[in-house]
């Protein structure tokens, strides 16, 4: 579905990324940890087309992105839903929803009507708040609708940043379990997420990054066990 070779990217002089490659298998969901500053959401802008790469490539489906734009990218089968969640505050649940399926809608005419009833479906909450004004969410449903809103593009890999930052343990519990369904319904996910029990238990693979490269990587269910995962993520002391 994605595969990245010696990726370089950065901010003008500044070299966040540091020729890292990696893939994503179709179906997957494949998971990215680390701490802060360590070029996570300078990756998934770099795919999306937020951020020009300096050096290497990325392809989407054997086809490659990085010279493209993020309207192109995302018309290609690849959305994000950015930290944040950066939903139009005044506009409404479905003009958000809307927005979200531009390209399709402008590529193929698609029927917006059954779009936004498969979004609802999948978040029954959004169709009660259809007509609110989407700044008067919680942050929960915010993240549900940032999450929607990218589905309505009908993406084939979905890049989700930091998910679960600043909401509560149970809505926590809901978003990942949202995601794994999206997964059982076709799409392949690439994750970013603070959160890394949480990811790798629904993750098949994970990589960890640190200042810019790739310094583990491998099965969920190795990562959630290796030692200088659990000491540096995981918050547990671990005896040598």
């Amino acid at each position: 579905m994605l595969k990245i070779k010696n990726l370089e990217a950065g901010y003008g002089k500044l070299r966040v990324l540091k020729r890292i490659s990696m893939h994503v298998n179709s179906g997957e969901i494949v998971t990215i940890i680390g701490a802060n500053g360590a070029g996570k959401t300078t990756l998934l802008y770099t795919i999306a087309g937020i951020i020009r790469a300096g050096a290497g490539e990325i392809s989407l489906l054997g086809k490659a992105i990085n010279q493209i734009s993020a309207e192109k990218i995302v018309a290609a089968g690849c959305s994000l839903v950015p930290e944040g969640r950066q939903v139009f505050a005044t506009m409404s649940v479905r003009e958000n929803l809307v927005l979200g399926g531009y390209v399709r809608y402008k590529k193929n005419k698609i029927n917006i009507g059954q779009e936004l009833q498969y979004i609802y479906d999948i978040f029954p909450v959004l169709q009660e708040r259809e007509n609110q004004l989407a700044g008067t969410l919680s942050g929960g449903e915010q993240q549900m609708l940032a999450m929607g809103r990218a589905l309505m593009a009908g993406p084939k890999l979905l890049m989700l940043d930091e998910p679960s930052t600043g909401l509560a343990p149970l809505i926590v519990k809901n978003i990942f379990q949202i995601i794994q369904r999206i997964r059982a319904a076709g799409n392949t996910v690439l994750l970013i997420e603070q959160n890394a029990k949480a990811a790798l238990a629904i993750a098949d693979r994970g990589y960890v990054l640190e200042t810019g490269k790739f310094i583990l990587q491998g099965p969920a269910e190795d990562l959630l066990v290796n030692k200088d995962v659990q000491r540096a993520y995981l918050g547990r002391e671990v005896e040598a």
